[in-house]
Protein backbone atom coordinates (compact mmCIF):
# COMPACT_ATOMS: atom_id res chain seq x y z
CA UNK A 1 0.00 0.00 0.00
CA UNK A 2 1.41 3.64 -1.10
CA UNK A 3 2.25 5.67 2.01
CA UNK A 4 0.18 9.18 2.15
CA UNK A 5 2.37 12.29 1.74
CA UNK A 6 1.11 15.99 2.33
CA UNK A 7 3.09 18.31 0.45
CA UNK A 8 4.23 21.22 2.10
CA UNK A 9 1.47 23.43 -0.26
CA UNK A 10 -1.01 21.46 1.05
CA UNK A 11 0.03 21.59 4.83
CA UNK A 12 0.18 25.26 4.87
CA UNK A 13 -3.70 25.26 3.36
CA UNK A 14 -4.91 22.75 5.97
CA UNK A 15 -2.75 25.23 8.94
CA UNK A 16 -4.37 28.35 7.02
CA UNK A 17 -8.05 26.78 7.10
CA UNK A 18 -7.26 25.07 10.58
CA UNK A 19 -6.63 28.80 12.18
CA UNK A 20 -9.93 30.74 9.93
CA UNK A 21 -12.18 27.91 11.45
CA UNK A 22 -10.51 28.01 15.09
CA UNK A 23 -11.34 31.99 14.88
CA UNK A 24 -15.14 31.59 13.91
CA UNK A 25 -15.46 29.85 17.14
CA UNK A 26 -13.39 28.06 19.72
CA UNK A 27 -13.09 24.24 18.58
CA UNK A 28 -14.26 24.67 15.32
CA UNK A 29 -10.46 24.45 13.72
CA UNK A 30 -10.26 21.06 15.25
CA UNK A 31 -13.61 19.73 14.20
CA UNK A 32 -12.36 20.38 10.56
CA UNK A 33 -9.23 19.09 11.19
CA UNK A 34 -10.70 15.90 12.38
CA UNK A 35 -13.25 15.18 9.03
CA UNK A 36 -9.96 16.13 6.92
CA UNK A 37 -7.91 13.32 9.02
CA UNK A 38 -11.01 11.11 8.09
CA UNK A 39 -10.78 12.01 4.66
CA UNK A 40 -7.31 11.25 4.37
CA UNK A 41 -7.46 8.07 6.05
CA UNK A 42 -9.51 7.35 3.73
CA UNK A 43 -7.82 8.18 1.05
CA UNK A 44 -4.66 6.02 2.02
CA UNK A 45 -6.92 3.05 2.40
CA UNK A 46 -9.07 3.08 -1.12
CA UNK A 47 -7.58 5.82 -3.04
CA UNK A 48 -8.94 4.35 -6.15
CA UNK A 49 -12.59 5.33 -5.42
CA UNK A 50 -12.11 8.91 -5.38
CA UNK A 51 -12.45 10.39 -9.52
CA UNK A 52 -10.07 11.52 -11.72
CA UNK A 53 -10.25 15.14 -12.31
CA UNK A 54 -7.70 16.51 -14.37
CA UNK A 55 -4.28 14.72 -15.41
CA UNK A 56 -4.03 12.26 -12.78
CA UNK A 57 -4.99 14.37 -9.67
CA UNK A 58 -8.19 13.39 -7.73
CA UNK A 59 -10.44 14.60 -5.56
CA UNK A 60 -11.75 13.69 -2.38
CA UNK A 61 -14.90 16.00 -0.73
CA UNK A 62 -14.36 16.50 3.28
CA UNK A 63 -17.74 16.26 4.65
CA UNK A 64 -19.38 18.93 7.04
CA UNK A 65 -16.96 21.40 5.40
CA UNK A 66 -16.75 23.06 1.98
CA UNK A 67 -13.28 21.93 1.16
CA UNK A 68 -11.66 18.82 -1.18
CA UNK A 69 -8.40 16.79 -1.25
CA UNK A 70 -6.70 16.79 -4.23
CA UNK A 71 -3.66 13.93 -4.57
CA UNK A 72 -1.98 12.24 -7.30
CA UNK A 73 -0.69 8.40 -7.02
CA UNK A 74 2.44 7.20 -7.55
CA UNK A 75 3.53 3.03 -7.23
CA UNK A 76 5.27 3.90 -4.00
CA UNK A 77 3.39 7.57 -2.76
CA UNK A 78 -0.10 9.31 -2.30
CA UNK A 79 0.52 12.76 -2.69
CA UNK A 80 -1.50 15.36 -1.45
CA UNK A 81 -1.13 18.41 -3.29
CA UNK A 82 -3.59 20.62 -2.38
CA UNK A 83 -6.49 20.90 0.79
CA UNK A 84 -9.17 23.59 -0.49
CA UNK A 85 -12.34 25.67 -0.09
CA UNK A 86 -14.70 24.49 -2.90
CA UNK A 87 -14.98 28.24 -4.07
CA UNK A 88 -11.64 29.07 -4.51
CA UNK A 89 -10.16 29.49 -8.15
CA UNK A 90 -9.32 26.33 -9.38
CA UNK A 91 -6.50 27.27 -10.97
CA UNK A 92 -4.83 27.46 -7.92
CA UNK A 93 -4.39 23.82 -7.14
CA UNK A 94 -4.36 22.77 -10.94
CA UNK A 95 -0.98 24.75 -11.11
CA UNK A 96 0.55 22.43 -8.71
CA UNK A 97 2.51 20.07 -9.71
CA UNK A 98 3.90 16.56 -7.21
CA UNK A 99 7.66 17.07 -6.67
Amino acid sequence: MPRLLLEPEAEADLEEAFAWYERQGPGLGGEFFAEVALILQAIEQTPQQYSIIRGQTQRALVHRFPYAVFFVIDPDLIAVTAVMHGRRDPRRWQKRQHA
